[in-house]
């Protein structure tokens, strides 16, 4: 009875890591055909180009209100404690 309990344990695991390897190809293989895909490609090219400029206009908005930050602080702030 142990014998037997043994085997199947053993021929289930052998089944199951050969068909989890296959699955885990399989995965990989779709993965590299889109990551080659002139569509996927393209869209990634378009996201970069959005990424970048919504970069240069925050950092653009940061300077400015830090710029505009540093004239307000020369004590014309309207309080006259």
């Amino acid at each position: 009875m142990k014998l037997s309990l043994l085997v199947g344990a053993a021929v289930g695991y052998v089944l199951g890591a050969r068909a989890g390897r296959e699955r885990y190809e399989s995965i990989v293989r779709l993965a590299r055909g889109l990551a080659g895909s002139q569509t996927v490609q393209s869209t990634a090219g378009v996201l970069q180009a959005q990424v970048e400029d919504l970069r240069h206009r925050a950092k653009d908005a940061v300077s400015h209100k830090l710029h505009a930050g540093t004239n307000g602080a020369n004590g014309s702030n309207g309080y006259r404690g």
